[in-house]
């Protein structure tokens, strides 16, 4: 698949942008700012950033909490997001939360709470509304390794696989469920096996490649989108920070640590792009220090922003009534 140069030098910015972003919230945590947890891709970058930005517009993203890349590609601004973590009133769930259980249905992202593959079958059922309704968009959902072991997990892939539904199923495989290794997880050795039950095509994909990761989640969305019925991506990477930033990770061996270091994502972009002649090193020197002052806007903006009013936490707040 032909690639624009513009898509290419995006894609290394929205990665870019995304680490940035998350080592912000990393440092606002450890200065005791953000309340709460602080959840970070660091690693998996290529993951989120690749199949939220081969989405199309009118597409809906069902993300879990290390996709911070989809929030961005989608456009939920860093602005929003830093006032989100510091519980402001400009963050987007208006100051409710300190964390990013989030989404925002302006830019095609639904929300989720804390389980993990939930959004397996709230994707199968938006995407059954679609087809319904003849419209020709998919839905993106994914979760992590651990998430695969979930019963709705299983659930989402049955009823998309009876009724052939316009979504694609991509799992984050960074190794470790929380503290639990894959190989103490399951008895096999791809996630993507799991599809195969489900009679739904199970691809496995280098997770630190955005470009293959982007590929593979475009060529699944169009199937879907003419109606060839769901796809599984195996995004195969590794998580190098903890489960969050309260989890030192001391059960990871260093030496596996090491080893994926040197297949970052990041990296492994900018080397693609420089090997190649599509960018310059002053042209992504300029992508940088853009970020950071993205970035740096960001924090200010959070940190002048006002804390809700205590009225506002019964606002948007629903319940049924026994």
């Amino acid at each position: 698949m032909d690639i624009k140069r513009e898509d290419l030098v995006q894609l290394y910015y929205y990665l870019r942008l995304t680490r940035r972003l998350e080592e912000r919230f990393t440092s606002l945590y450890h200065q005791g700012k953000i309340l709460g947890g602080a959840w970070t891709s660091n690693g998996t970058e290529a993951v989120s950033v690749g199949y939220g930005y081969a989405l199309k517009r009118d597409d809906i993203a069902a993300p879990y909490f290390r996709d911070m890349g989809v929030f961005l590609v989608r456009g939920i601004t860093p602005k929003r997001l830093m006032a989100q973590y510091l519980g402001r009133k400009t963050g987007v769930t208006g100051g409710k939360e300190g964390n990013v259980h989030v989404g925002d249905l302006n830019f095609g992202v639904i929300g989720f709470p804390s389980h993990l593959a939930d959004n397996y079958p709230v994707g199968a059922g938006v995407a059954l509304a679609f087809k319904i309704r003849g419209e020709k968009r998919v839905v993106a959902a994914c979760t992590g390794d651990g998430g695969t072991s979930r019963g709705d997990f299983h659930e989402g892939m049955n009823l998309a696989s009876v009724r052939k539904l316009p979504i694609v199923f991509i799992c984050n495989n960074n190794q470790y469920a929380y503290s639990t290794p894959l190989q103490l997880q399951m008895a096999i050795k791809n996630i993507a096996d799991r599809s195969l039950a489900y009679n739904i095509p199970g691809k496995i994909v280098d997770g630190n490649n955005v470009i293959a990761v982007y590929t593979a989640a475009k060529e699944a969305y169009e199937v879907a989108r003419d109606g060839g019925g769901p796809t599984f991506i195996e995004c195969k990477t590794m998580r190098m920070h903890g489960h969050s930033e309260h989890d030192s990770a001391k059960y990871v061996p260093r030496e596996l640590l090491e080893e994926w270091k040197k297949k970052d994502p990041i990296l492994h972009m900018e080397n693609y792009l420089l090997e190649g002649s599509i960018s310059t090193r002053e042209e992504l020197e300029d992508i940088d220090t853009r970020v950071k002052k993205e970035v740096d806007e960001a924090e200010a903006f959070a940190e002048e922003s006002p804390y809700p009013d205590p009225e506002d936490c019964l606002k948007g707040v629903y319940a049924t009534p026994l």
